[in-house]
């Protein structure tokens, strides 16, 4: 493992110099061989019966590893997908700390009754997660002008029907 790492550092890889090639193949270069009269017809079927044997035997060693490999191969990929998910979640707290800092604001500008009329600042670029977490912060008023808002422009049902619920 060592080598192939090495090569893979170096750009050179040559993956433990393995060839596929077909039974067929090699007897018909030993065929060729032996109308040339460099082998005979007994060595020939010697030698294509030796390279199969250590082929076979080759083949079995690699899928015998293959296992190994493939736990190797899972376990990484558990353990990214770890990191990933740990990135991630650590972004949604992220998100959730800075929605609560909007909600926040968005309270404090309406009762102090400054900067935009809309009631959810920010909200053409909000997920349906951050807009409905918002409803419950909202007045009557506000809830039926986001609901009006929402129906004239992306008209998503889950938004339309928490607002509803909300206005009661």
């Amino acid at each position: 493992m060592n080598v192939l790492r090495e090569q893979l550092a170096k750009g050179v890889f040559e993956p433990l110099n393995l060839v596929m090639l077909a039974s067929e193949r090699i007897q018909e270069a030993l065929d060729e061989a032996v109308e040339r009269g460099r082998l005979t017809r007994g060595d020939a079927n010697e030698l294509v019966s030796e390279l199969l044997r250590r082929g076979r035997q080759q083949t079995d060693d690699v899928l015998g590893d293959l296992p190994t490999l493939l736990s190797k191969g899972i376990d990484q990929l558990d353990a990214l997908t770890r990191r990933v998910e740990s990135g991630a979640a650590s972004k949604a707290r992220q998100a959730d700390s800075v929605d609560r800092l909007m909600r926040s604001a968005d309270r404090a500008r309406r009762a102090v009754g400054v900067g935009p009329t809309f009631p959810i600042l920010g909200y053409d670029d909000l997920a349906v997660a951050r807009i409905t977490v918002r409803i419950p912060d909202l007045k009557p008023a506000e809830l039926r002008k986001v609901r009006d808002y929402e129906r004239a422009n992306q008209n998503r049902a889950s938004i339309i029907r928490a607002l509803d619920r909300a206005i009661g």
